[in-house]
């Protein structure tokens, strides 16, 4: 382990009126290098999470954080972008930059205003993150491609709609708690499998319960190297931090496999010399309930194909043997793209300082993360553990 998680902020997900990305920016930044007792000179690099693709007309980004504290300026600062996996790219940047010995603290800031754009432009915007070539003139955008894997998956290995919507209904009832979630509802099983109204099929067999939500947001970590965090108030430890990516265009590998998100996985647990059945809980990337499905298979929890086994038999609710999004997750929380990875640490941080209020997972000690970008191309994967 070089690196622990200090500190950390997070706005309220949603549509943030009188919002832009600059004030988002600078309050998390402020707040989380204040929640980690650190002043803003201390800091030796700055990493920006923002995708962007045409959400915000201001698209050279990384010095706003610098609006935060004169004593920014000069810092090196520098935006990455790695589809929705931004906000875990820039926290990884961030551990390479510690690792390297080329800083002591980090600051990383994730950010996304994706509400001020109209509704036809959000879904070209998405769909950038694909393989243009061949998947950008797919009804319904980024819904539009996971429709058609859920299909395809439904075809492979039966109807899955029971468990699309027994994982919709987890989230959003976990998702109550989290004073950050942009909806905080119990929409429940029965509103949730049933086609309605207010719950209308949006792509293949997808129905807007399966689908994250389009959001405004911030959040923020602040890392350093062990020997600083120790001397500091809280320190949450990366046991393992791996990063996968795997082919653009989804032609060129089985989709319902997910073999980036495995591969991550795999080299995530042995690197940090555990079990998944060591994790105390697991956030992971639910922009559509069929991805969620398809992960419990690829980070080894159930075979392939049986994904349904683990909500049916319950492993995946916040008191069963893995709670696998206690903040809610994606659906529940909201998905402003580049703040995404980012708040997944921060939650997760939250978890193994006790800290967490009503989504606390009882007992947490290790936490694993899970964020991908387009469909498991960029693949990053996490293990968190408290060492002060």
């Amino acid at each position: 382990m070089t690196a622990c998680i200090v500190g950390w902020a997070h706005t309220p997900f949603g549509r943030l009126e009188g919002e832009t990305v600059e004030s988002l920016i600078v309050r998390v930044a402020t707040q989380a290098l204040a929640d980690a007792g650190i002043d803003a000179g201390d800091v030796d690099e700055i990493v920006l999470g923002h995708f962007n693709a045409g959400f915000s007309a201001q698209d050279f980004t990384a010095a706003l954080v610098l609006q935060a504290s004169p004593d920014l300026r000069f810092k090196r600062a520098s935006r990455v972008e790695n589809a929705c996996a931004t906000g875990s790219a820039a926290v990884h940047q961030g551990l390479k930059a510690i690792a390297a010995k080329a800083a002591r603290i980090v600051l990383v800031v994730g950010a996304e205003q994706m509400t001020t754009t109209p509704t036809a432009e959000i879904g070209r915007n998405l769909l950038k993150a694909s393989y243009v070539r061949e998947e950008a003139d797919i009804d319904g955008g980024f819904a539009g491609i996971f429709g058609q894997i859920a299909a395809r998956y439904f075809q492979r290995w039966g109807d899955q709609s029971d468990a699309l919507a027994r994982i919709a209904a987890k989230n959003h009832k976990n998702g109550v708690g989290n004073p950050y979630a942009q909806i905080r509802k119990d929409l429940g099983y029965e509103f949730c499998r049933t086609e309605s109204e207010k719950n209308p099929r949006v792509a293949g067999p997808l129905k807007r319960t399966d689908c994250s939500l389009v959001s405004d947001g911030a959040a923020a970590v602040v890392l350093a190297d062990v020997a600083t965090a120790l001397k500091l108030g809280k320190a949450v430890a990366f046991r393992a931090a791996e990063h996968v990516q795997d082919f653009l265009p989804m032609s060129k590998r089985d989709v319902l496999k997910l073999e980036g998100c495995a591969q991550a996985w795999t080299r995530a647990l042995a690197s940090a010399g555990i079990a998944l059945s060591n994790l105390s809980f697991v956030e992971t990337h639910d922009c559509f309930t069929i991805a969620e499905l398809i992960e419990y298979e690829a980070m080894g929890l159930v075979p392939e194909g049986q994904g349904t086994r683990a909500v049916a038999e319950g492993l995946t609710e916040k008191n069963g043997p893995l709670p696998v999004n206690p903040s809610g997750g994606l659906k529940a929380k909201g998905h402003p793209i580049g703040a995404t990875g980012v708040s997944m640490h921060a939650l997760t941080a939250m978890q193994l300082m006790g800290a967490a209020g009503d989504i606390q997972v009882r007992n947490a000690s290790l936490g694993g993360i899970f964020n991908m970008g387009g469909t498991a191309v960029a693949n990053y994967v996490s293990i968190l553990e408290r060492i002060k």
